[in-house]
């Protein structure tokens, strides 16, 4: 019988197999370095506007062109330590800037007497145009505990006894600056007013007149 002689030579006819595919992360590592760079670069420009706004020469001024106050009472017994207040105050906000507009998107008034706060007022959000003055006009009034030290009882029966009172006012704001269609994010600028203001009775005083107060601004 012959010899049955394989006709295999080693070769195979099977499927192919495909090389494995290659990929490439480059083009997107690439895209999210860009992206990222890109929200860097309007962060850190949005920061800078803001900043130039808040310190370039035409700065936003505060002033308290008038205060009134015609009750400020404190009673200290067994039961209760509480003042009773009313404080009317005209705040002037002047924009002399040519092309910036601004969002007050949140207005809280605060009162104090001797580092105590005794009234807070929310006031109503609203923009100002450029080249503008806005006139606020905050009212507290009413009853509330405070706590006031054997130092701090001496400052006001001192100054009960003048008829004129240290009163600090604060501004807590949040607000946007508007250039064109750009806006800026928020920011938290706080208004400080240092006021000296004489006790009225029958919108007399016997302790003088109020003078205006230029505000600082601070943060």
């Amino acid at each position: 019988m012959a010899e049955k002689h394989s006709h295999l030579n080693g070769a195979y006819y099977g499927p192919s197999i495909l090389p494995p595919t290659q990929t490439y992360h480059r083009p997107l590592f690439l895209c999210f370095l860009l992206e990222f760079i890109g929200t860097i670069v309007v962060i850190v420009g949005v920061a800078i506007l803001d900043f130039w706004l808040i310190f370039s020469p035409n700065r936003v001024n505060f002033y308290v062109t008038n205060a009134s106050l015609t009750q400020f009472d404190f009673t200290t017994n067994t039961n209760t330590n509480s003042l009773n207040y009313n404080l009317a105050l005209n705040i002037n906000i002047g924009n002399p800037n040519k092309k910036i507009g601004i969002y007050y998107d949140n207005i809280e008034a605060s009162v104090f007497f001797e580092d105590q706060r005794f009234g807070t007022e929310f006031l109503t959000p609203f923009y100002q145009g450029h080249k503008n003055t806005t006139i606020l006009s905050p009212v507290f009034k009413g009853q509330q505990l405070v706590l006031l030290g054997t130092s701090e009882l001496l400052v006001f029966n001192s100054e009960k006894s003048t008829g004129v009172y240290y009163i600090k006012v604060r501004l807590y704001l949040r607000i946007r600056f508007k250039l064109g269609k750009v806006k800026t994010w928020r920011i938290k600028p706080k208004i400080k007013c240092d006021l000296i203001v004489p006790l009225s009775s029958n919108g007399n005083s016997v302790a003088g007149t109020f003078q205006t107060i230029k505000c600082r601004i601070g943060f």
